[in-house]
């Protein structure tokens, strides 16, 4: 397990988690489910993961809105057994892989970026030429010495 740390995800990886991932939406979509935290929920699965031998699966998972987000993401990790087996049906795979559910950060990650790429400090840095200059000139003084 520990040669597979730091390499990207194979094909086959890629090709896998997202046919689970699809497969996982319509499950998710239908109202098949009888738990009442995700009852009517909608809820958006933007990746999944696999591992390598591709026995385990992590499946990133976003409500609408991002609403009560840990009482989703703890009620599909309680459905995991229900949804794997749904999986088992719809999919050809020899096996089904183990489910693990967590929260897409992603979102959020993103948002953050943004409001510093747009903040005031980066703003501030392009109307200030004259630092470039100074500093130009300075380390052509050393140079010069």
């Amino acid at each position: 397990m520990s040669r597979s740390r730091g390499r990207p995800p194979s094909q086959r990886q890629l090709r896998v988690g997202e046919e689970i991932r699809h497969a996982l939406s319509e499950v998710l979509g239908e109202a098949s489910l009888r738990d009442p935290d995700l009852a009517g929920a909608a809820i958006t699965v933007t990746e999944v993961r696999l591992s390598p031998d591709l026995k385990n699966a992590t499946a990133f998972v976003m409500p609408l809105g991002g609403a009560d987000l840990e009482v989703k993401v703890a009620a599909l990790r309680r459905a995991a057994p229900f949804l794997r087996g749904e999986l088992a049906r719809r999919l050809k795979l020899r096996f089904t892989p183990r489910l693990g559910f967590e929260p897409d950060l992603s979102f959020d990650n993103a948002g953050r970026i943004d409001a510093l790429l747009r903040g005031e400090r980066l703003r501030r840095d392009p109307e200030r030429p004259d630092r470039d200059s100074e500093g130009a000139e300075a380390g052509e003084a050393d140079h010069g010495s």
